[in-house]
């Protein structure tokens, strides 16, 4: 496959503070703030949107973490044996405003997942999403309410958002399937 790398370490950090700054505007001083990132890379990047709003603001920000594998409704088709990796919300969500954190939005069947997952914990005062990349290509009525970048794509092209934690750089690429 050919790749290119569309986001570097660095523009990576200020896309990342970037959004932390937008969602402390758009939420209210952040009083009830959380953010829940969706397993895998969503976590990595929400403990660093987290870290960036503490650093700028006074507020404590709660974290937490979700597994949506159980709640997809390509499950059968994707996972004949799913790995349930766990959800750890240690917080009750009801009347927080919860930022769900994901890496990339491609058809909107992850994060609406995501919101059934997260309504069985509580009934939030607010859902928003914040996404890494947004590659269009919806299936559903979904709209990031955080975009950290726009990357219009064909059905063809992948995008791996890689973290640290995963991948050992912070980068973000573009892969084309190549044709025979």
């Amino acid at each position: 496959m050919d790749e290119r790398i569309l986001v570097d370490a660095q523009t990576m950090d200020r896309m990342l503070m970037r959004l932390s700054h937008e969602i402390i505007e758009k939420s209210e001083g952040a009083k009830e703030l959380c953010l829940v990132g969706i397993r895998r890379r969503g976590v990595p990047l929400a403990e660093r949107i987290k870290a960036n709003i503490e650093r700028i603001s006074d507020v404590k920000v709660l974290l937490g973490a979700l597994d949506i594998t159980l709640y997809r409704d390509d499950l059968k088709e994707l996972f004949p044996m799913p790995q349930v990796h766990g959800t750890n919300v240690p917080f009750d969500v009801t009347g927080k405003i919860v930022i769900l954190v994901d890496d990339v939005l491609y058809t909107g069947r992850t994060a609406r997942a995501a919101m059934d997952a997260l309504i069985e914990l509580g009934r939030p005062a607010a859902i928003r999403l914040c996404v890494a990349v947004d590659r269009g290509h919806r299936e559903l009525p979904i709209a990031a309410n955080f975009v950290g970048k726009n990357i219009p794509t064909s059905r063809d092209e992948f995008v791996s958002v890689r973290v640290e934690a995963f991948d050992g750089r912070n980068e973000i690429a573009l892969r084309r399937r190549e044709s025979n």
